[in-house]
């Protein structure tokens, strides 16, 4: 097989599970996101901003556990949250997620250089 020809099938199926996967994320977040609407009541849980049906749009559900795949049916997974609050939602997830990750590098790796320590040996040297 003409190695373009096979590039190009390479490059089909990824285009096409790449569309699918899409696809299939859309249809996962209608049906969670239309059950969570009709559960609770259009208010951001956060803002307490209320929504109608023109602004519905910026409405999120946000999964407290932060798993997209895990959605109960209950809604326990769930709370609707404006866009605004999502974000900052995420950011503080992400900021934390961070500040664990430095802490224990710098919690595993000890300083062992002290560049103080013959300071006293080089003023005495030097005058």
């Amino acid at each position: 097989m003409n190695m373009l020809k096979k590039k190009e099938i390479d490059k089909e199926r990824l285009n096409k599970a790449v569309t699918e996967a899409r696809h299939n994320k859309d249809l996962r977040e209608r049906g969670y996101r239309e059950q969570a609407l009709k559960l609770y009541p259009w208010i951001c849980t956060r803002c307490t901003r209320e929504f109608n049906r023109q602004n519905l749009h910026e409405l999120t559900v946000h999964h407290k556990d932060h798993n997209h795949d895990n959605n109960p049916t209950d809604g326990s997974n769930w709370e609707l949250l404006c866009l605004y609050c999502h974000d900052n939602e995420h950011s503080r997830y992400l900021d934390a997620e961070y500040g664990e990750l430095v802490s224990d590098k710098q919690s595993t790796e000890s300083s062992t250089h002290t560049p103080f320590a013959d300071l006293k040996a080089l003023l005495k040297k030097n005058s």
